[in-house]
């Protein structure tokens, strides 16, 4: 008899394939890579510093000027510009009560936009990338503790504003407890730069000392604390 011959494997469809592709984790962090890249490239264009020397814009005044400073403040921390540089501008522009309403709002702002873009780019591939002991420690303590270890992050400065944000988006972390951590937690720190900002014409005023002298105190505690939890996170980490 005749022997049949096997049936053709039905090919796969390009469409569905390129989408796959398109949509795998390492294509979506190069994504997050590229709109990093733009981000700063735009902010050393643009040089947002100028602002401390040549003031806002005269056409905006008030709480409009004010709201579109908290939108320019969230969009630069995307950029990984310094928040510590941005505060002092929110004070010397808008004094301390508004620069410091206009300070935080752009940090929650700038949190919640690195987050959602950590999360939605990058989380799957990053978190490949979790090898070591103390990252993998560091990943298990936001996703159990995240709230408290937000809160620790924002409250003793030393971690960069940016990272901390993308690190947290690799976490099991949920939206709302991240963002209220850091709004809490960003108070003390903002607030210390924003009236230091706002007294810089006075420099040997007590308000403006006093500021600098808590940025200092707080700076310190940071760096320990972040030795201390270093050293517990290397001995909670699994063995190999």
């Amino acid at each position: 008899m005749f022997d049949l011959l096997p049936a053709p494997r039905p090919t796969e469809e390009p469409a569905p394939r390129l989408s796959r592709v398109l949509l795998s984790p390492w294509s979506r962090f190069s994504l997050l890579v590229v709109v990093l890249l733009g981000a700063a490239l735009t902010m050393l264009l643009f040089e947002p510093q100028r602002l401390i020397a040549e003031g806002w814009p005269p056409q905006l005044t008030g709480g409009t000027a004010a709201m579109v400073f908290g939108l320019v403040y969230g969009a630069l921390t995307v950029a990984f510009v310094p928040r510590p540089l941005l505060n002092l501008a929110a004070g010397a522009l808008f004094g301390a009560q508004t620069g410091l309403a206009a300070a935080l709002a752009g940090t929650v702002l700038g949190a919640g936009v690195s987050f959602m873009l950590g999360r939605v780019l990058g989380q799957d591939a990053l978190r490949t990338l979790l090898r070591g002991k103390v990252l993998t420690a560091a990943d298990g303590v936001l996703s159990r503790h995240g709230f408290r270890s937000v809160l620790a992050l924002r409250l003793f400065p030393g971690v960069p504003f940016a990272a901390a944000n993308y690190c947290a988006a690799t976490s099991r972390m949920g939206y709302p407890p991240f963002l209220l951590a850091t709004g809490l937690g960003s108070i003390p720190n903002t607030a210390a730069y924003v009236i230091a900002g706002s007294q810089a014409a006075s420099p040997t005023s007590p308000v403006f000392l006093a500021a600098m002298g808590f940025i200092v105190v707080s700076a310190l505690g940071g760096a320990v604390v972040a030795w201390r939890k270093r050293h517990r996170l290397g001995q909670s980490a699994p063995n190999d």
